[in-house]
C-alpha cells in the first residue's frame, strides 16, 4: 500500500513526465554525462516507475505549476490543510484501486488455473494425488525418498500457467539445498514422491502454492505454477548428526 510520503513522492516525480505529455512522446534525448545528469534521470525514471498505476490521477499540468510556485516561493493556491485533504483522500482512493485490482487478478488467475490444471490433469504420463498436486516422473530415481524432515539439493525450473519463467536454479547456474518442509505443500508432498536421481514436473494448484496472497510481484493471486524439479541427493540432518557419536562405539 502507498503511504503518503511515498504519494507525496509520486506526485512531485509526475512532473518526469510532464515534458513528455505536452511534446506528445515518452522520450527524450537526455544527455548522461556527469553523476548530476545520472543522478536525475535515475530519481527520474524510479518515480515514473513507481507512478505507472495512478498516473491517470494526476494532472500533470497542475504539477508542474505546484512544482513551479513551489520553487518560486509563490503563496500556495491551496493551503497546507487542503493539500494535506488531498492526499489522505487520493492515498484512500488508491488503496482501494490496489484492492479492487488484486481481486479481479484473484479472480481471473483462478479461471486461468483450473482450466490450465484440467489440460494437464489429461496429458498422457500426469498423476493427481488426493491434495489435487498433478505430477509426472519425466525420469526415475533410485534410492529412498526423501521425508519431511529430510535435507535436499535440487535444479528446478518455475514457470506461470503462459509459460513465463520466473525462478530457476538451472539460470543461476547451481543448485539449492533446503529441508523438504520449508517450501509450499505442493512442494512439500511432491518431493517426498521423487528419488534421487528422479526428474519430475509439478503442476502445483494455487492451494498448494502461494494461495490469494501470490509471492513478490511475479506470482499473482491464485496462481497456479508448474516446475521441472530434479532431486540431486537427500540428506538427513538428524542422522548426519548422530553418525560421530555412533562411529565411536
Amino acid at each position: 500500500m502507498l503511504k503518503l510520503s511515498r504519494l507525496a513522492l509520486i506526485f512531485g516525480g509526475a512532473i518526469a513526465l510532464g515534458a513528455c505529455q505536452q511534446s506528445g512522446t515518452a522520450t527524450h534525448s537526455t544527455s548522461l554525462d556527469n553523476d548530476a545528469q545520472k543522478l536525475g534521470y535515475t530519481v527520474g525514471y524510479d518515480m515514473g516507475e513507481s507512478m505507472k498505476s495512478i498516473g491517470d490521477m494526476i494532472d500533470l499540468k497542475s504539477v508542474e505549476a505546484g512544482l513551479e510556485d513551489g520553487h518560486s516561493g509563490t503563496k500556495a493556491k491551496l493551503d497546507s490543510a487542503a493539500r494535506q485533504k488531498i492526499k489522505q483522500e487520493m492515498s484512500q482512493k488508491i488503496r482501494e484501486k490496489q484492492v479492487a485490482d488484486r481481486a479481479k487478478a484473484a479472480e481471473t488467475n483462478l479461471a486461468a488455473s483450473e482450466k490450465f490444471l484440467a489440460e494437464k490433469a489429461k496429458e498422457d504420463g500426469v498423476k493427481t494425488t488426493a491434495s489435487g498436486l498433478e505430477y509426472k516422473i519425466d525420469k526415475a530415481g533410485e534410492g529412498a525418498t526423501p521425508g519431511p524432515d529430510d535435507s535436499v539439493t535440487v535444479n528446478y525450473k518455475g514457470t506461470l500457467p503462459d509459460g513465463t519463467v520466473f525462478d530457476s536454479s538451472y539460470d543461476r547456474g547451481e543448485p539449492i539445498t533446503f529441508g523438504v518442509k520449508d517450501v509450499i505443500p505442493g512442494w512439500v508432498e511432491g518431493l517426498q514422491l521423487m528419488k534421487p536421481g528422479a526428474k519430475f514436473t509439478f503442476y502445483i494448484p494455487p492451494k498448494l502454492a502461494y494461495g490469494e496472497r501470490g509471492a513478490g510481484d511475479k506470482i499473482g493471486p491464485n496462481q497456479a505454477l508448474a516446475f521441472e524439479v530434479e532431486l540431486i541427493k537427500v540428506e538427513n540432518p538428524k542422522a548426519a548428526e548422530a553418525q560421530p557419536a555412533d562411529t565411536a562405539k
